[in-house]
């Protein structure tokens, strides 16, 4: 049965005062509860069912809430005057012409952000803080963002916006993550190294078992390159937010966020004001996959509402979206694997560059992740896993599905089929040879569990009428034959 479910309201990050002004988007209009039968009990009641999705009436009839759908009266804009070098000195910002343009109200630059620097995970203890708001001495990636101008209208800010002039002093950039590692490359960041720096070391770093000893013993050494781009996520709505001054001092912030609570505190430590003055409004996020989680848009839109007193919407433009949002991380892989002639490896090496592009932002977390999944769902008894964070003069990356784990997927499992060819080996049997079990013990030290990837290539190989020997039909994730 399909019950209506009683109206919800959008979630909020923090909601300690009453229901805002009419301004304020009111709550989805029609949203369903699916129940099915052996919910309550345990039992499994959508896995093979089809589930209909509680805000899929509202979409398809045009009647979702996002938060551009308000326009709350003396709603101003904020449009950016970016960078047009990918690194370089600033030696002067002139923003006279902006404020020559009718309708322009106000320029902000970097002096006027209370506290200019931050990263966005230092809410988990990762630092240091390494991006401004707004660039202060120089730019360090094409489209960082200088000076924010706020309009009485959309095109009075783009204009305005257009008429700040910079003068730069150029300077090497560097754009691939081998060359910013390498010696005689230009340091781009201002702690010292291109690379991100793990409780003292160069890079995350897995050591399992003795590599160099199984690769003597190996009968094969197996090597491969695997290089992804940058991929952006292209939501069908862009990155915005819109921020009303409230009549006891707070801030609203309506925003697509996918971080509510990301947002809230960032931008409170940006702002330098207590978390109770701001209020988050999420709402429906018109495509996010990781990119909307970066805490961008929110603080400037602030900082404008703040200095003018009347409400601002900062959203990117198609274009700001394709060019200046966080992307997946370009990544580029090494594999060397040490096997065996009857299939088993023994020793896999892997060294992995994750280009964060010119700032930290979720970055350093993935390369942990990153670390952590290798050597993929296989147990190989001898591991060595180098992961770099790196940076570049590019774009900043950040989260995308996955992220971490699925560009080193691609790299894994491409080199197995690898290995499989050069053997002349069943690219499954090969993998249920060496797939992981309950019990196994991980190259991060940590006991697999609820492993059952021997059971899903055997049913898929059922599904795709693939021919397994019995052998490899009586394989389970269970327990690992011995000999």
């Amino acid at each position: 049965m399909r019950p209506d479910a009683a109206a919800k309201r959008r979630p909020t990050a923090k909601s300690a005062s009453p229901r805002g002004p009419s301004d304020e988007p009111p709550p989805h209009p029609d949203r369903h509860l699916v129940l099915r039968p052996g919910a309550g009990d345990g039992g499994f009641s959508v896995i093979g069912s089809p589930v209909q999705r509680s805000d899929a009436r509202s979409h398809v009839t045009g009647r979702t809430v996002f938060f551009e759908d308000m326009t709350p009266p003396g709603l101003t804009h904020v449009k950016i005057h970016r960078s047009t070098r990918h690194h370089a000195l600033i030696n002067s910002v002139d923003v006279s012409g902006a404020l020559q343009v009718p309708g322009v109200l106000r320029v902000i630059t970097y002096k006027d952000v209370p506290n200019n620097w931050y990263v966005v995970l230092r809410l988990i203890g990762v630092g240091p803080d390494d991006e401004p708001v707004l660039a202060e001495d120089r730019v360090l990636y094409r489209g960082e963002p200088i000076v924010a101008v706020v309009g009485e209208t959309e095109e009075a800010a783009r204009e305005g916006a257009a008429r700040v002039k910079v003068d730069y002093t150029d300077l090497p950039a560097v754009l691939d993550v081998e060359e910013a590692l390498a010696e005689g490359a230009p340091i781009i960041k201002q702690a010292g190294t291109n690379h991100f720096v793990y409780e003292g070391h160069h890079c995350r770093r897995v050591r399992f078992g003795d590599v160099q000893r199984a690769f003597a013993e190996a009968d094969r050494i197996i090597e491969g390159r695997y290089d992804s781009s940058p991929i952006e996520h292209a939501p069908v709505e862009p990155t915005g937010c819109i921020v009303v001054p409230q009549g006891d001092g707070r801030l609203r912030i309506h925003s697509d966020t996918q971080a509510a609570f990301f947002t809230l505190d960032n931008t409170a430590l940006i702002l330098g004001v207590p978390p109770t003055d701001l209020r988050v409004v999420g709402g429906t996020v018109g495509g996010g996959f990781g990119g909307k989680v970066d805490v961008i848009v929110e603080p400037l839109a602030c900082l404008a509402a703040m200095l003018t007193g009347r409400p601002a919407k900062y959203v990117y433009s198609r274009a700001e979206e394709m060019q200046v949002s966080s992307t997946r991380a370009a990544e580029r892989i090494y594999i060397k694997d040490g096997v065996m002639n009857d299939g088993r490896i023994i020793a896999r090496q892997v060294t992995l560059y994750v280009d964060a592009g010119a700032y930290s932002r979720h970055s350093p977390y993935g390369v942990t992740k990153a670390a952590a999944h290798m050597p993929g769902p296989y147990t190989i008894p001898n591991v060595h896993v180098d992961c770099y964070c790196v940076y570049t003069n590019r774009t900043p990356s950040s989260a995308m599905r996955g992220f971490g784990v699925t560009i080193g997927d691609f790299a894994l499992e491409s080199h197995m089929d690898r290995v499989a060819g050069e053997l002349g080996m069943d690219p499954l049997r090969l993998r249920l040879l060496n797939a992981y079990r309950d019990g196994d013990m991980k190259a991060h030290r940590k006991i697999a569990s609820g492993t059952a990837l021997v059971e899903v290539i055997q049913r898929a190989a059922d599904l795709v009428g693939h021919e397994l020997p019995d052998e490899y039909r009586a394989m389970s994730s269970g327990e690992r034959a011995e000999g």
